[in-house]
């Protein structure tokens, strides 16, 4: 079979962008390597989209006004069996319909990078019914239980941590490649700081925090921290990007009317890449695909705002692996943020960490790995 011939199914989720976004990163990769990616949402379009509206709406919910019960309801995930009767069939979900797309699209690869559909497309070859070669591939920096069925042929981890937490769970070491979390293609180029400053329309002379809180923006405390960052003294610049919450944006505007030389407040931006090329520090609570963009652009991390679950366990894991500081409120963001800035070495160790984790041709290698087989994306990921 020849790699032009190979059709790749991908199968994503839309609770957060994260998901979706390694998704879209995988297919163009593909489509690269002259594959014929298909890209599907399992919930919206193998379950309904009405249930998809619905449990998202509920999972947004929960994230915005009690983020702890979805914190106890991960945790409680992590401890339950995959197989246990106390899932209540969700690893069911989309059965049906995931058979009949396999049966229509007969696609030669099956790529997850959502647990759900790793849960269905595990249950479907545990009931005899033929699952093409089935590679999974992490979007946290977490090993987590329901990430974990024994009918995955592959699975791609973000860091040899992960790797390690894998194998403690029992899956063989053949069935585990560190390769990162795909990132766009644009983090494998080496960006220079002064230009996206200039661009920017950011001083040379002044350090640069860049505050995120993801493309969907509203979920983290970035007017918390944005106040924090007018109270201070240190000689700093702020960029401040709010993703798609229009309120917030303009709340944030407001707040800094008059100020727009020491902050910047941006929407929804398309050019990440050089907003992290300008920076010094990115202020950011700890989505997976945050932290893997930030490893890329080899830019040192601080986690405000970290929602419970996967977040705050992405942010012990980069605060483990020395990549990132961490602040749980504005004082100590303050905090932070002044020894941060004072302290020469402590970016330099952070950088030099950094090194040891980045991974920006991670797409590349996943897509390597699954088309052609373990050796040659093992030899680029070594």
């Amino acid at each position: 079979m020849t790699t032009a011939a190979t059709r790749v199914l991908i199968l994503t989720a839309s609770y957060g962008s994260g998901h979706n976004r390694v998704a879209a990163t995988l297919a163009a990769e593909f489509r690269r390597a002259g594959a014929r990616p298909l890209v599907v949402d399992h919930f919206h379009d193998l379950v309904h989209p009405e249930f998809d509206r619905l449990t998202r709406s509920l999972y947004y919910a929960v994230l915005r006004r009690t983020p702890v019960l979805w914190g106890i309801a991960y945790w409680l995930g992590d401890q339950i069996s995959v197989s246990s009767p106390l899932l209540l069939g969700l690893n069911r979900l989309g059965t049906r319909r995931l058979r009949q797309l396999i049966t229509a699209e007969r696609p030669d690869r099956v790529v997850s990078v959502h647990p759900t559909p790793v849960a269905a497309l595990s249950e479907l070859r545990a009931h005899g019914f033929p699952i093409p070669p089935h590679t999974t591939v992490f979007t946290d920096f977490v090993a987590h239980t329901q990430w974990i069925h024994p009918h995955v042929d592959r699975y791609c981890v973000p860091a040899e941590e992960i790797a390690r937490d894998l194998l403690a769970r029992g899956v063989p070491r053949e069935r585990v490649t560190v390769t990162g979390i795909p990132v766009g293609r644009e983090f494998t180029d080496s960006s220079e700081r002064a230009q996206a400053r200039l661009a920017l329309g950011l001083s040379a002379r002044l350090p640069v925090l860049l505050f995120m809180d993801g493309s969907g923006g509203g979920f983290g405390r970035l007017e918390e921290a944005t106040r924090t960052v007018l109270q201070m003294e240190e000689p700093f610049q702020a960029v401040v990007v709010t993703g798609r919450e229009a309120g917030l944006e303009a709340r944030l505007r407001g707040l800094t009317e008059g100020r727009e030389s020491r902050v910047k407040v941006f929407g929804y931006v398309d050019n990440v890449r050089q907003l992290m090329a300008a920076a010094d520090f990115l202020v950011t609570k700890a989505g997976g695909l945050t932290l893997g963009e930030a490893l890329a652009a080899e830019l040192p991390v601080i986690c405000f705002g970290s929602l419970s679950g996967q977040e705050s366990r992405n942010e012990r894991f980069a605060a483990m692996a020395g990549v990132a500081l961490v602040a749980s409120e504005g004082a100590q963001l303050r905090r932070v943020i002044g020894a941060a800035l004072r302290d020469p070495v402590l970016l330099r160790n952070m950088r030099e960490r950094i090194d040891a984790y980045r991974r920006p041709a991670a797409a590349t290698e996943t897509v390597e790995l699954v088309l052609d087989g373990e050796a040659a994306a093992q030899e680029r990921a070594s």
